[in-house]
């Protein structure tokens, strides 16, 4: 199955690549289940991970992301990130890399324009709409930091439950879909859209698709192959 889909690859002019958590469970990323420890253990993260709850408690949601991110700063790319990372440097312009994840292991490994469908979690946006006096170089430091004019607060830029995603890296991620000839679908569950819908789109504009997961998924129906192995140990060997 390997060789066939290497010589998919070979023949591709444009791949597309849709990573999910799966992929960075293989580097050691705590699931949103797996970072509620200590101190953490008694929250449910899905009452934490949105915009009503850091209004509500914003030094307890933004001292949860802080416990996250210092999880994620203790690991590190695996051999498929370097591998997608690598492809990519050889074959300038030929693949569109789109991520579900936000621990931002792909930019790490050295990939460049990732798609990142659920923004970075060690990067910070604003709150509310920035006013003039919303300067990142005058940011008053606390938990969570504030503009030291308004108190207009930063919070991680990550997608939330309940938010939708940023329109212009939707839009972009379906281009590489309808017009790739090859998808790779990499540790993902395949259950959560419109990430999922991507690989439809492909299919359903006639591409190749190809998944990469130790288990099934509701997206192997539409795969023209289906290679059950960790992306750390499958994609080097598809990325020659």
């Amino acid at each position: 199955m390997r060789d066939t889909v290497r010589g998919w690859i070979r023949e591709a002019r444009h791949i597309a690549v849709l990573t999910g958590a799966g992929m960075s469970a293989e580097s050691g990323v705590p699931t949103f289940r797996d970072a509620q420890t200590g101190l953490w253990s008694k929250f449910n993260p899905q009452d934490l991970a949105t915009e009503a709850a850091f209004r509500a408690h914003p030094q307890r949601v933004w001292d949860w992301y802080a416990h996250r991110r210092e999880m994620i700063d203790r690991v590190e790319p695996n051999a498929g990130h370097v591998a997608l990372a690598t492809y990519a440097l050889r074959h300038p312009g030929r693949l569109t890399l789109i991520t579900q994840n936000v621990d931002g292991l792909h930019q790490r490994a050295g990939s460049v324009d990732v798609l990142a469908l659920h923004g970075n979690i060690a990067e910070d946006q604003w709150l509310d709409a920035p006013r003039a006096c919303c300067q990142v170089d005058a940011i008053e430091a606390g938990h969570p930091p504030r503009c030291q004019v308004c108190g207009n607060l930063r919070r991680p830029a990550v997608v939330w439950f309940g938010e939708h995603l940023s329109a212009a890296t939707l839009e972009v991620a379906e281009l590489a879909a309808r017009d790739c000839n090859l998808m790779l679908v990499v540790g993902t569950s395949g259950e959560v859209y419109p990430a999922a819908g991507l690989a439809l789109i492909a299919h359903q504009c006639g591409a190749r698709v190809v998944i990469v997961n130790p288990e099934p998924t509701p997206l192997d129906a539409v795969a023209e192959q289906c290679l059950p192995e960790p992306a750390a140990v499958c994609l080097p060997q598809l990325l020659l």
